[in-house]
C-alpha cells in the first residue's frame, strides 16, 4: 500500500506540472479556467490514461506470451489497430469514431491472435526469438499499412496514427480513452488467472483454469485499449515493455501486487515524457512518442545489463 500511495503522490505533482506547461499563462489570461477546462485537464487526463493502459496492457500480454520483451507496440497489435483505421477511411471515409474504433479493436485482435499463433511454434529454449519475430511481424503489417497509405495519397493521414502526440487532444475529442480506462481497470480483477496463464497452458489446465478463454479475454482487453489509444492519440511504443519490467524486477510478479504500480508508473512516464516534450524546443512541440521512444531505449538497455534485483 505504501508503494502505491507514493506513485500516487509523484504522479500528482506531475500532473500539477502539467496543467501549468503552456503557452498561455495562466495567471495573467483572464479565460484561464477556459484553458484548463477545454485543453490542459483533458489533455492530462488522457496521457493518465494512455500511459496507465499501454503499461497494464505490456504486463498482460508478457504474461500470455510467457516473454518480458513483447508489447502491444512492437508485436503487431499497434500496427493492426492503425490497418483498420486506415481500411475504414478507404472503405466509409465518413463513418462514425465509433466504427473506427471497433474495426481497430477488430484488426488489433486479430493481429495479436497471428501474433501467439507465430509465437508457440517458436522454441522455449530460445526467448528473445519471441521480440525479435514480434518486431518482424508489426513491421510487415506496418510497412503494409504505409504502402497502401502512400498509394491512396494518405501517407501524412496515416503518419498522425504511428507516432502518438497529444497537442490535438480537447474536450470532446479524446472520451472514447474513458472506455480503455474502464477495460484497462477491469483487467485487474482477472489479474490472477493471468498471472496463472503466465505459467504456461499445462500449469494452467492443472490448476483448473480455462487457459483458452483466459487468453482470450486479455487479448481482447489489450486490443480495445491499443486500437482506442491509436484512435484518439496514435502509437506510443515502449511504454508496455519497460514499465512493467521494471515493476517486475523490484516488486515481482504477482499481478494482483503489482497492477496498480504498474499503472501508476506508467502513466507517470508518459506525462513526463509529455511535459519533457512541451519544454525542449518551447512554445514548439516535440511528440510525446518520440520523447519516450528515446527514453524507453535507454531504460530498455539498463533492463538488459543491470543484474535483476533478488525479490523475497
Amino acid at each position: 500500500m505504501l508503494r502505491v500511495f507514493w506513485a500516487a503522490f509523484a504522479l500528482l505533482i506531475l500532473c500539477l506540472l502539467s496543467l501549468g506547461v503552456g503557452v498561455i499563462d495562466l495567471t495573467a489570461d483572464a479565460k484561464a479556467w477556459q484553458v484548463l477546462a477545454i485543453s490542459r485537464v483533458p489533455r492530462t487526463i488522457a496521457v493518465l490514461i494512455t500511459g496507465a493502459g499501454l503499461a497494464i496492457c505490456g504486463a498482460i500480454m508478457q504474461m500470455l506470451v510467457r516473454n518480458r520483451f513483447v508489447e502491444p507496440m512492437t508485436s503487431g497489435t499497434g500496427q493492426g489497430a492503425a490497418l483498420g483505421i486506415l481500411l475504414v477511411t478507404l472503405l466509409a471515409p465518413q463513418a462514425s469514431i465509433f466504427v473506427k474504433m471497433v474495426l481497430a479493436s477488430a484488426t488489433a485482435l486479430g493481429s495479436s491472435l497471428g501474433f501467439l499463433a507465430i509465437v508457440r511454434r517458436l522454441p522455449p529454449t530460445q526467448p528473445l526469438l519471441v521480440p525479435l519475430v514480434g518486431i518482424i511481424y508489426g513491421g510487415i503489417i506496418g510497412a503494409g499499412v504505409t504502402y497502401v497509405a502512400f498509394q491512396a495519397d494518405l501517407l501524412q493521414y496515416i503518419d498522425v496514427w504511428m507516432n502518438g502526440e497529444f497537442s490535438g487532444v480537447l474536450q470532446g475529442r479524446y472520451e472514447l480513452l474513458w472506455v480503455a480506462a474502464i477495460v484497462a481497470a477491469a483487467s485487474y480483477f482477472a489479474a490472477d488467472q493471468f498471472a496463472i496463464v503466465g505459467m504456461g497452458r499445462v500449469a494452467s489446465v492443472n490448476l483448473g483454469l480455462n487457459y483458452g478463454q483466459v487468453v482470450l479475454i486479455g487479448l481482447v482487453a489489450i486490443s480495445v485499449v491499443t486500437a482506442l489509444t491509436v484512435v484518439t492519440v496514435g502509437m506510443i511504443p515502449f511504454v508496455g515493455l519497460v514499465v512493467p519490467n521494471i515493476i517486475s524486477r523490484l516488486y515481482g510478479e504477482n499481478l494482483r501486487t503489482t497492477l496498480p504500480v504498474t499503472a501508476f508508473t506508467g502513466a507517470a512516464f508518459v506525462l513526463a515524457s509529455d511535459i519533457l516534450g512541451r519544454l525542449l524546443r518551447y512554445p514548439y512541440e516535440i511528440p510525446v512518442g518520440t520523447v519516450f521512444g528515446i527514453i524507453g531505449t535507454g531504460v530498455f538497455l539498463w533492463l538488459l545489463y543491470v543484474p535483476r534485483r533478488h525479490v523475497p
